[in-house]
């Protein structure tokens, strides 16, 4: 009766565009980037203005510059936009010989504006300077579940680790609260941030040149106050009210607020995960949280189960710091980023040290760099080194579960058609379908949404509301052409098309006969050929078994 039920759902994609369905949706988990799930629909409004905020271009007319590092909020959060990015901004600054660290603020440090509205107002990195560090692009997805987190629950957790491993919270004041009113940071490397709307202020004054009735004035290139007067040409604050009363640090704020966590797939976990608590790992990067009840914070956001891996502290990396002093955090002490996500970021670190190859190399570099002198990452990453290969690997694919998409057979964070047929390196839907025993572990996994252990109809049925594009029915029965492969339809060459709909399979060189052309075509392509016309079985190389299908079928198309 269940099959009967999904199959039914299944048909009425087609004709009912999901109408009936809203409740499956609830459970395909956001993919980074989207908003959460649980937003009224006038939160989810202001969710999309915000983005439109986050994506615009400012101009020197709206308030760009005079010295700033980009445009608009996406050009550097853009994986995916409100995401972390591989653009990095500099950070400078003066260390004399007996210590003491000067961030040289009046000669425009300690952060580095890499553009301006003209040459003259250019900013350079001054020649006193002998400490320079480059910062990555931080995430600010689920900015506001992690905004709301209370203080008390950062700092029990802080009591709670070994002394050796002990974090540090960095108390900070925010824009909009009393001065004598201290938090819990949490946002940016050094952790200096503690609300959304401070960080959406501080980014628009510091890396746009966006003044704000928070700051409401402009950096001076290097510090030179007359420059400024002769560079900047727009009255502050310059950022003004919306005609629904709202400013551009309100709706970027708005956007952030409401970004949804990154998914982890499974979300029930996998045996890495013990791997990465038996060697400490889960000190620093603690598993989850649950948001406070602050009447203050909208209702979406409180008491709400988060997973972040991180404990928003700052702790002593040692060489492995980044030698910048900013408020009470010294030039070793970075905060603890969060991992939800990691599995598609590029670079890691936060210098971006660690980029390309593959997402293994990444982070297994990453983890070797816990272990350098002075670091209270010491012991994890000796952990890890001691560990046997397939304790490794098992960590290694948790790690890549945090941020992958449900369905995402190509962790491309889309869902097409090739997650539904896969490659000769992944397992799409269709080769999981009516597996059985799933268990966290096992790659069909990924295609095992509703977590009871099989990949049936039930599963399909989540795979198309998490589906990117309108599903075909390409023989016009009433079904979608994924379904219909599914229950038996041929698909001989696993492109996701039936090979009834196809004009000729095998017929390459598009003559309407398979013949010489097109044997000559697959022997011209011979090797790894993804999505080609050549490999007409779909596994991903064009070899003898495309060429004796040529073979097989001889002749005029039917």
């Amino acid at each position: 009766m269940v099959q009967q039920i999904s199959f039914a759902k299944s048909i009425c994609i087609v004709g009912c565009i999901f109408a009936s369905m809203p409740s499956l949706a609830d459970t395909v988990q956001p993919r980074a980037g989207e908003p959460m799930q649980t937003l009224t629909e006038g939160l989810l409004e202001r969710f999309i203005a915000g983005k439109t905020s986050f994506n615009q271009e400012l101009t020197v007319e709206g308030g760009l510059g005079p010295i700033f590092n980009k445009a608009s909020c996406a050009n550097c959060h853009n994986n995916p936009v409100g995401g972390a990015g591989s653009q990095t901004v500099t950070r400078f600054g003066f260390i004399g010989k007996k210590g003491g660290f000067d961030p040289l603020a009046d000669l425009g440090g300690s952060l580095l504006q890499a553009e301006a509205n003209s040459e003259e107002c250019g900013e350079i990195i001054p020649p006193e300077a002998n400490v320079t560090s480059l910062r990555v692009t931080n995430s600010a997805l689920a900015f506001g579940l992690i905004e709301a987190i209370s203080d008390a629950d950062l700092l029990a957790n802080r009591d709670a680790q070994p002394e050796d491993q002990r974090g540090q919270a960095h108390m900070v004041t925010n824009f909009e609260s009393p001065p004598d009113e201290f938090h819990v940071g949490r946002f940016g490397w050094k952790a200096q941030v503690a609300s959304v709307l401070t960080f959406s202020a501080d980014a628009a004054q510091n890396e746009m040149g966006l003044s704000n009735r928070f700051l409401p004035f402009d950096n001076a290139p290097n510090g030179n106050e007359k420059l400024l007067e002769q560079c900047d040409t727009v009255a502050d604050p310059e950022d003004s009210p919306d005609a629904d009363g709202f400013e551009f640090i309100d709706r970027v704020t708005d956007f952030q607020r409401f970004l949804a966590p990154p998914p982890q797939t499974p979300k029930s976990g996998m045996q890495g995960e013990i791997v990465f608590t038996t060697i400490g790992c889960n000190v620093c990067h603690t598993p989850a949280f649950t948001t406070g009840n602050n009447p203050q914070t909208e209702s979406v956001l409180r008491n709400v189960d988060i997973r972040p891996y991180g404990d928003f502290l700052l702790h002593d990396m040692g060489l492995a710091g980044d030698g910048i002093v900013q408020g009470d955090a010294n030039g070793q002490q970075l905060k603890t980023p969060p991992l939800w996500g990691v599995s598609y970021r590029d670079p890691i670190w936060h210098d971006a040290r660690f980029t390309a190859g593959t997402f293994e190399s990444r982070i297994r570099d990453a983890i070797a760099e816990h272990g350098v002198f002075g670091s209270q990452g010491i012991p994890s990453a000796y952990g890890f080194a001691a560990l046997s290969s397939q304790d490794q690997d098992a960590l290694i694919r948790f790690l890549g579960s945090l941020g992958r998409a449900e369905f995402d057979s190509d962790a491309d964070n889309d869902v097409q058609l090739d997650d539904f047929h896969g490659y000769s390196d992944t397992v799409g839907f269709r080769g999981c379908f009516g597996s059985t025993a799933v268990t966290p572990d096992d790659p069909c996994a990924l295609h095992d949404v509703d977590q009871d252990g099989d990949v049936d109809l039930d599963d399909f049925d989540l795979f198309l509301v998490a589906f990117d594009d309108m599903p075909s029915d390409c023989n016009e029965n009433g079904v979608v052409d994924m379904l219909d492969i599914l229950l038996g339809e041929a698909d001989v060459n696993n492109d996701g098309v039936l090979d009834a709909c196809e004009t000729c399979l095998g017929d390459i060189d598009g003559d309407n006969t398979l013949g010489v052309g097109d044997i000559l075509a697959i022997i011209g392509a011979w090797g790894p050929c993804s999505d080609c016309l050549a490999d007409i079985d779909g596994d991903g190389v064009v070899n003898v078994t495309d060429l004796l299908f040529i073979v097989g079928n001889w002749g005029a198309c039917s």
